[in-house]
């Protein structure tokens, strides 16, 4: 794409943005429950836009060249991001649930499931490679000075004679096979011999022999035409994949990768150029300018001195820094003004102060009086009305969206055709920042010249300043400080005893979008009969990339974003939790921290040791941010009872520093705890739930995920799927068998020797069959125990009680119709 189609996409994205823009306000206006529907549908179809908006956003920002615009798109995507992330908890409070239904949705916007697919930043990464790359040698360079744990144990000694003796049995074992074979060949075409001159030789004449052979040769054509007929019919209504040219399609991909590439590195030359051009506008400013504005400020500051005096009979205070300084003076106020507001708040501090007072004695009657009124508090909050939260970051994507409409829109982009920076608005912002850094160097000396001025003309000695308190709401709980267990240690030296202890892992490279599932395409219909529709791979898979993947990625939005400090991902084994943890640290560029209760065991012994340890991974995860911190089997830290041959383990043993360590993470600390489970029935619910914000469950995959699964694992073999293999069938056949298992089967039936034979003997669905049978499935009984576990968290009670009134509530209409006739 050439410059100008970017900036056309910049220009729609934003005619879209002031569209959501206009549909905030009326967000906000609350609800009845009885609107629950609307209300869903309102907020899921502003979802949907943000998420168009932020994928535009994001390929803008990924592409464009001026490095004034990057900075404005910068801001922009940051904050659509976090409006995205506000609108998926305004949606899991109205759904209820963590997967929402979003079909009839997509249908009406006229999208496809596609666009429901979380855009991930490419920033994350590009960003952040040095850092990264860094990361990587040190960690390479501890692991190398380890010694290897494969080095002891050797290959056992065989003698020569022996060696011999094995070689040759091999050889005649195989020279064997090839004579049997052979021998059979000969054997099959003596046998065909026989019969032939048992039966006679029949003999054709020559129109005989030409006829016979042109009905095979013309039947052969005709088959073939048909099915080369049948095929382009099928492709054209789109039942078939149409034939990949591989060579053409590499050859678009490797020219449209390259040009992106060539457009990155002249980003970082226009950087660099723009870098250079801030420093030599901010010293030119300050220079040629600098003087002027300083005498200006200060003569404006003396006229306010004289004004104030000649109208009040004295000179005024100096407003603090804190408050803002002199530029209180300069907000087009005159200075009865200025010192009627001083005055008024120094007032309103000691009003506060007495109502604060007051306050507390009445909230001590009001806690006795409220305990007796806990039951209807709960009954009104049911009833409560459906409202979506106000936003942190739509201000700032009001502002951005006017600083493109004032700065950006109209400007012609054939003045600046090497897409370098723009001087006009580059000196307009280094001006601003100058004239700060003046104001606060002048605010010093005329504090100390109106103390002069008092000391001279009134023979008042300086008046102690009586500093405005800053409003602050509700006073919060104490955060406590953690203690720092270890002052003295260098960052590097607790990263290698993390290395060494095998607390801190190299992460494998797994891309999210390799999580491979399809959308669930009659969720809407389910939720409308009152059924609670399971959630597909598709579904887990944009979740993660929601609560794990953008909250890391990005400080900006981590610390503004609805804050969640852990995730626990639930599920029978195969599902794919551990590649799910792998797939946000590669695409966050995380450290992977494991404090697995097999991990743990037998190292850092006694409560010491667990402090000291639970310390150093929690430090090291907030110096060396993003980090994600992962803990399998996570059930095992909350035993409800623990099993005999687990109690040398001790899992339980890392609760409590746990948990601690987890409340003294705040916004903007980018650590998160990923944890776990197939068994989540043998651990106590209330620790678990509060120990982990979000939990996650995940089943097993539906048909459409599991045709999907099966289609791209074989393809990712270097195999194609031709018309021969049914993978209908296979999809039917593996109900109940997780992706793992089907990976396993495509493994084992792929070998590199069957690979070969390909060309000869297409691949069938029936080869599949047998390993599949070998492997366990996932039997319903086992699936429907997490479920009612799940449904015992609270969120899950919130669903099924929503469930049971709407129930009730449909009942009671039907009964009033039936009175009525």
């Amino acid at each position: 794409m050439s410059e100008g189609a970017y900036q056309r996409l910049w220009d729609s994205s934003h005619v879209t943005l002031q569209e959501l823009l206009d549909q905030e306000q009326p967000l906000l206006e609350p609800v009845s429950p009885r609107e629950r529907q609307s209300f869903q549908y309102r907020l899921s179809s502003v979802y949907l836009c943000y998420l168009g908006l932020m994928r535009r956003f994001d390929t803008l920002y990924d592409q464009m060249v001026q490095p004034q615009k990057r900075r404005l798109l910068r801001r922009l995507l940051d904050s659509v991001a976090g409006r995205v992330l506000e609108l998926k908890d305004d949606l899991v409070r109205a759904d209820l649930s963590e997967y929402h239904c979003l079909d009839r949705v997509l249908q009406d916007l006229k999208l496809t499931p596609a666009d429901l697919e979380v855009p991930i930043p490419k920033y994350f990464l590009l960003e952040q490679s040095t850092v990264l790359k860094e990361r990587e040698l040190m960690l390479a360079e501890i692991l190398s000075r380890m010694k290897p744990v494969t080095s002891e144990v050797g290959f056992p000694e065989m003698h020569r004679t022996e060696a011999i003796i094995l070689l040759q049995r091999a050889e005649r074992a195989r020279q064997g096979r090839l004579r049997a074979t052979f021998m059979r060949e000969i054997r099959r075409e003596e046998e065909r011999d026989r019969k032939i001159r048992e039966d006679g030789w029949h003999k054709f004449d020559q129109d005989q022999a030409a006829v016979t052979i042109q009905k095979v040769w013309k039947g052969y054509r005709q088959r073939r035409r048909t099915q080369q007929d049948r095929r382009m019919e099928m492709e054209f209504l789109g039942m078939l994949p149409l034939p990949p040219n591989q060579v053409e399609n590499a050859g678009v991909m490797y020219q449209a990768s390259l040009r992106e590439d060539i457009r990155r590195v002249r980003q970082t030359e226009k950087e660099e150029e723009f870098q250079l051009a801030i420093e030599k506008t901010h010293d030119s400013i300050k220079e040629t300018e600098g003087p002027d504005m300083k005498e200006k400020l200060k003569e404006q500051i003396r006229q306010w001195f004289i004004e104030c005096h000649a109208l009040t009979g004295r000179f005024p205070d100096y407003p603090d820094e804190s408050v803002g300084g002199s530029y209180l003076i300069f907000a087009d106020k005159t200075p009865e003004q200025v010192k009627m507001e001083l005055e008024a708040e120094i007032q309103e501090s000691k009003r506060k102060d007495q109502e604060k007072n007051k306050e507390k004695e009445k909230e001590k009657k009001e806690r006795k009086q409220k305990k007796g009124k806990k039951d209807k508090t709960r009954k009104g909050e049911a009833d409560m009305m459906l409202k979506v939260w106000p936003s942190k970051f739509i201000p700032f994507i009001n502002a951005g969206h006017e600083e493109y409409i004032n700065v950006w829109k109209n400007r012609y982009e054939n003045i600046y055709p090497k897409q370098s920076f723009d001087p006009e608005t580059l000196q307009v912002e280094k001006r601003k920042e100058v004239e700060q850094e003046i104001r606060i160097q002048v605010d010093e000396l005329m504090r100390q010249e109106l103390k002069n001025l008092r000391l001279v003309v009134d023979r008042e000695e300086g008046r102690p300043l009586k500093r405005v308190k800053k409003k602050t709401g509700k006073k919060a709980g104490k955060k406590k400080k953690e203690k720092d267990l270890t002052p003295d240690r260098s960052v590097d030296s607790l990263f290698e005893e993390l290395v060494v202890s095998g607390f801190l892992r190299k992460c494998e490279t797994v891309a999210l979008k390799d999580y491979i599932g399809d959308y669930l395409y009659l969720g809407s219909i389910l939720n409308l009969a009152n059924k609670l529709p399971t959630p597909s791979l598709f579904d887990i898979r944009q979740n993660v990339a929601l609560y794990g993947v953008l909250r890391l990625g990005s400080p900006d939005i981590h610390s503004m974003a609805p804050f969640i400090r852990s995730i626990l991902l639930v599920g029978p084994s195969g599902m794919g939790k551990k590649m799910l943890v792998k797939a946000v640290c590669t695409e966050t560029g995380a450290n992977l921290f494991d404090l697995s209760p097999s991990n743990l065991q037998g190292k850092y012994p006694g409560k010491t040791g667990t402090q000291m340890i639970v310390h150093i991974v929690f430090k090291v995860a907030r110096l060396l941010q993003p980090s994600v911190i992962w803990i399998g089997n996570a059930e095992k830290n909350f035993y409800k009872r623990v099993p005999k041959e687990e109690k040398e383990m001790d899992p339980k043993r890392i609760k409590k520093d746990l948990t601690k360590a987890l409340r003294l993470l705040s916004p903007g600390d980018r650590v998160m705890l990923i944890g776990t489970s197939d068994q989540p029935q043998l651990a106590e619910m209330k620790g678990l739930c509060r120990t982990y914000e979000r939990i996650l469950f995940m089943p097993r995959p539906d048909y459409a995920s599991r045709f999907v699964l099966w289609r791209q694992m074989i393809e990712a073999q270097g195999v194609q799927v031709t018309p021969n293999l049914d993978i209908s069938a296979l999809a039917k056949v593996s109900d109940g068998y997780t992706p793992g298992h089907i990976l396993q089967a495509i493994h084992s039936v792929l070998t590199e020797r069957r690979v070969l034979q390909l060309s000869k003997r297409p691949l069938v669905a029936s080869e599949f069959l047998g390993h599949l049978a070998k492997l366990e499935p996932v039997y319903r009984e086992e699936e429907e125990s997490l479920k009612d576990w799940y449904f015992k968290t609270p969120l899950g009670k919130r669903r099924v009680k929503l469930i049971k009134d709407q129930d009730a509530g449909e009942a009671k209409l039907v009964k009033e119709k039936k009175k009525r006739k």
